[in-house]
Parts: structure tokens; sequence; C-alpha cells
């Protein structure tokens, strides 16, 4: 058992790896974990969330690049922190995101 919960615990911090690309992937593949699928639908959402946001952002001169450099930052700490966080077991939801990820999983059944 521990050694399932392990992989568990990797597979659920590699959903963050390369943001949404890998919460895509896990979700596509994994179908057993509710921990597994939970991580990866948080790194799709927050992380596909981020990105659309960063292409809009820069579009708008300046102030669009600030607020885009300082989106990056944050989503930089939130990517350590969620790896690490999935990675010690932990169901760690993101506020907002977490709640909105939840509740598209249980939509897909």
């Amino acid at each position: 058992m521990a050694e399932t919960q392990g992989n568990e615990n990797l597979m659920g911090a590699l959903t963050y790896l390369l943001g949404f690309i890998t919460g895509i992937i896990f979700l596509l593949v994994e179908k057993n974990s509710k921990f597994v699928r939970f991580h990866a639908m948080q790194s799709t959402i927050l992380f596909g969330g981020l990105f659309i946001a960063n292409v809009v952002l820069g579009f708008i001169p300046l102030l669009g690049w600030l607020a885009g450099f300082l989106l990056s930052l944050l989503g930089f700490v939130l990517w350590i922190v969620l790896m690490w966080k999935a990675f010690q077991g932990e169901m760690y939801k993101v506020p907002y995101v977490g709640d909105l990820a939840e509740k598209q999983l249980a939509k897909m059944g």
C-alpha cells in the first residue's frame, strides 16, 4: 500500500510538471485515482487560465506586460508549492480553482 501511495503522490506532483499540458495528459490516462485526477484537473484549470491571461495581457503594452510578469511570478510560486503539496500526499486546493476542479470532476463522473 505504501508503494501505491508513493506512486500516487509522484503522479499527483507530475500533473503540474508542464502545467496544463501534463494536467490534460493525466486526466486522459488516469481513471482510478481521485487524488491524481483532482491534481490533474486543478493543474489544467489553473495553468490553462494563467496561460490564457498571459497571452491576453501580452497584447497590452507596458501595463499588460508588467501584469503578465507578476502573474508569471505567481504562477511559478504556485507551480513549486502545488508540486510539493501533491508529492507530500496533500489534497491541497487553490482557492476557487480547487472547488472548480472538484465540480468538473463530479460532472465527468
